[in-house]
């Protein structure tokens, strides 16, 4: 197949970088699937300094975080994508900040997951996290209102979750006591009657495959990055 023309996709990248790293290789191996050949995706990826952003996370300090998501979008804009992404499930509350100052339209994360579980027909989904992600209506919110009904682990389950991601995977740390804690998390939460579980870090699919999971895994990185190559293909 000759030259295809694309658009042109811009990520805000570096949340972690461990699966901006990820993101990168499904969208070219989509691309590169869906073509053929030599193809790949036309990308600009701005990556932001991570510890900086944990820090701000950590201390709650989300107006900042705003301004430095709206400051990531303004210069890729102006580099000329022709749509935005965030690699970044907790990073998209601070989706209203980037769309503030921008003109593009930006792949939401939550939403290409909910349209992916809603094919598979399911109702009932656990949710696996950042502490911000399962506890917070930003991300919760939109599954809520495209119907479906959302569980996730008690207290300190969610603390354990979250610290796995925040203090190993984001760090590159994959630790087999690791993948069985989140097993057994997801265990108890399909016996409460979860019929499906987002892996909802761009992290826990570098740690969780459908092998340690007795319900069905919906892992949001790959999620994204299919929705990102529909969006690179769809040029005219």
């Amino acid at each position: 197949m000759g030259y295809q023309k694309q658009r042109t996709l811009g990520i805000i990248g570096g949340m972690s970088w461990e699966s901006t790293e990820s993101y990168y290789r499904l969208i070219n191996e989509g691309v590169k699937n869906k073509l053929g050949g030599l193809h790949s995706a036309d990308l600009f990826i701005h990556s932001v300094e991570f510890a900086l952003i944990n820090e701000l996370q950590e201390q709650g300090m989300w107006d900042e975080l705003g301004v430095l998501m709206a400051s990531s979008a303004q210069r890729l804009q102006a580099a000329g994508v022709d749509g935005l992404m965030i690699a970044s499930n907790t990073m998209h509350k601070l989706v209203d900040d980037v769309q503030a100052v921008t003109h593009v339209p930006l792949i939401h994360i939550a939403d290409a997951t909910t349209d992916t579980i809603k094919k598979h027909n399911l109702t009932k989904i656990a949710l696996l996290g950042t502490q911000f992600t399962m506890t917070q209506d930003f991300y919760k919110r939109r599954l809520i209102d495209a119907g479906l009904q959302v569980l996730i682990p008690e207290d300190a389950a969610r603390a354990e979750v979250h610290r796995i991601i925040k203090k190993e995977l984001c760090v590159g740390q994959f630790k087999d006591s690791s993948r069985e804690y989140y097993s057994q998390v997801i265990k108890d939460l399909a016996e409460q009657g979860a019929e499906g579980v987002i892996l909802g870090c761009t992290e826990i699919g570098l740690l969780i495959s459908q092998a340690d999971s007795v319900i069905p895994i919906f892992d949001t990185t790959a999620i994204h990055a299919e929705a990102a190559v529909a969006f690179l293909l769809d040029a005219d």
